[in-house]
């Protein structure tokens, strides 16, 4: 069974933010007989208490939280660490015409490599937090497992995480559904109970993506073109769009009388050009194959080629059934048995062994 109390691991520091999935995880640790240790992790400075960050607020609701059930608690600023390995990296992969997902390698730098260093610094055991995903250990191998509540399924963004990591850390709320957590803040009597989750990355949330991007990335406005080389607009920048994009491109229906909505399908860099087709289900949107680089795998043992797997593209996307060519255990070539809809270069391609979380990549080229 996953995530059972361990007696010989005694002191659990939890990464509390505030929201109502972290406070839970404590207080279940808590009544699991750990000693808790909450601590919030502050990774972001710049307008960090505007209405799209409100880090005091949050750091409020953790505050109460932590009173209420009777445990230590402090505050850490890892917001140099975030910089430098998380969003340096962001602007640099939308600068290069790429979307990168900056909450993976927030997870693999900052949740399970700063947070975990500084836990054991203050004597730790283990840290937790409130992802939804399992860990098992079989053998003396630590395996990421899916949740049990699909629809808060969390591995994705954990898939890059490594055995030192996956060892020291636990997800209470890997075996339970969201709705019984909620249930168990309420019954408790924890304030953020109700609280709305959290969407995005701390440093855009609710706010206009553009608009942020804009302050760290200069525009280059450029062609919209059809696949055939027809204009139908004007872009500001290839960094401000992604694949599969459909608002803020500015353009109605075509010139020919289709109301077909338009949707970003390539980026031509050398030329700076935004490629742009009408329809969902355009086949310039879909790949049966793509390429990923920079491939990491949680067991430290790469696939085996010679069988199917699952994967998805992108988070919010039903597992695929696919076969994997392995250039090196760092280059893969996938295959899909269905195309795939808008493979995204800069995104993660995660792989799946039935609930097994195995590894994944990013995307380098999706080809059709």
């Amino acid at each position: 069974m996953t995530n059972k109390p361990d007696p010989s691991r005694r002191c659990v520091v939890v990464g509390m933010s505030g929201g109502v999935d972290s406070s839970v995880t404590a207080l279940l640790l808590k009544q699991q007989g750990y000693e808790v240790i909450g601590l919030y992790m502050k990774n972001w400075e710049d307008d960090s208490d505007s209405e799209y960050c409100p880090y005091r607020q949050d750091l409020i609701d953790a505050i109460s939280v932590a009173d209420i059930i009777g445990i230590p608690f402090e505050a850490v600023n890892f917001s140099k660490e975030y910089k430098d390995r998380v969003f340096s990296y962001f602007l640099r992969e939308y600068e290069a015409g790429r979307t990168p997902n900056p909450d993976i390698l927030c997870n693999s730098e900052i949740k399970f490599k700063a947070f975990l260093e500084h836990a054991i610094r203050l004597g730790a055991d283990a840290i937790a937090t409130g992802h939804y995903a399992q860990v098992q250990e079989i053998n003396g191998t630590f395996n990421l497992l899916k949740a049990k509540d699909s629809s808060k399924d969390q591995s994705y963004f954990l898939h890059r995480l490594n055995q030192q990591q996956l060892s020291n850390s636990l997800f209470p709320l890997g075996n339970i559904l969201k709705s019984q957590v909620r249930d168990i803040a309420r019954e408790h009597g924890l304030s953020n109970h109700a609280k709305k989750d959290s969407t995005g990355i701390c440093f855009i949330g609710e706010r206009p993506f553009r608009e942020f991007l804009n302050r760290y990335l200069p525009t280059k406005p450029g062609d919209m073109l059809t696949p055939d080389g027809k204009q139908v607009g004007k872009h500001m920048g290839l960094s401000f769009y992604t694949i599969g994009q459909r608002q803020g491109l500015g353009i109605g229906g075509s010139r020919d009388s289709s109301s077909e909505p338009w949707f970003v399908a390539a980026k031509d860099m050398a030329k700076n050009q935004l490629i742009v087709v009408q329809g969902h289900d355009h086949p310039a949107l879909l790949s049966s194959q793509l390429r990923a680089i920079d491939m990491h795998w949680i067991s430290g043992t790469s696939a085996d080629t010679s069988r199917s797997y699952a994967a998805k593209t992108r988070y919010r996307q039903q597992d695929a059934a696919c076969r994997i060519d392995l250039r090196d255990p760092k280059n893969a070539h996938f295959s899909f048995e269905q195309a795939q809809w808008a493979a995204t270069p800069g995104q993660s391609v995660v792989i799946y062994d039935g609930e097994i979380c195995l590894g994944g990549g990013i995307i380098e080229q999706a080809q059709f």
